[in-house]
């Protein structure tokens, strides 16, 4: 399953940019990164049976653990596909939200959204090396 992550902002040389680039680049899984403009842009519709995971401050703070099972249940069932979107400083509109399989925190602080993506990289790594039975991530 592909992890595709569509964030509104460029990151730029931003320091956020190295964290980002060091966890994909560790994920096993295909990734990809979809940069749009603060205002306006957009990706092409998703294929069928896709999974969209908004990043939303009102979403459910998932365990580590959690977010795993869920991405290890989709992949199971055969989708090739789950998006994450991170919105622009303002976040995302109401149709994006509407439009999304899960809403997702990291908290109920509202994150820089630049800093949401290196955190969102970081979980992507720890979820699919729970599911490789990897030991990046301990629980205890």
């Amino acid at each position: 399953m592909q992890l595709h992550i569509i964030a509104r902002g460029k990151i730029g040389r931003d320091p956020e940019a190295e964290i980002v680039a060091r966890y994909l680049k560790r994920i096993n899984w295909p990734t990809r990164i979809t940069e749009l403009p603060d205002v306006g842009g957009r990706v092409a519709p998703p294929p069928p049976g896709t999974r969209i995971v908004a990043l939303d401050e009102a979403g459910a703070a998932l365990t580590s653990v959690a977010l795993a099972d869920t991405l290890a249940k989709w992949r199971d069932a055969g989708v090739r596909e789950c998006r994450f979107l991170i919105g622009a400083a303002d976040g995302l509109t109401a149709d994006e939200r509407g439009a999304a399989d899960m809403l997702l925190s990291f908290g109920s602080a509202t994150w820089p959204h630049m800093l949401a993506r290196a955190m969102l990289a970081e979980q992507l790594y720890r979820a699919t090396s729970i599911i490789a039975g990897h030991p990046y991530h301990r629980e205890g």
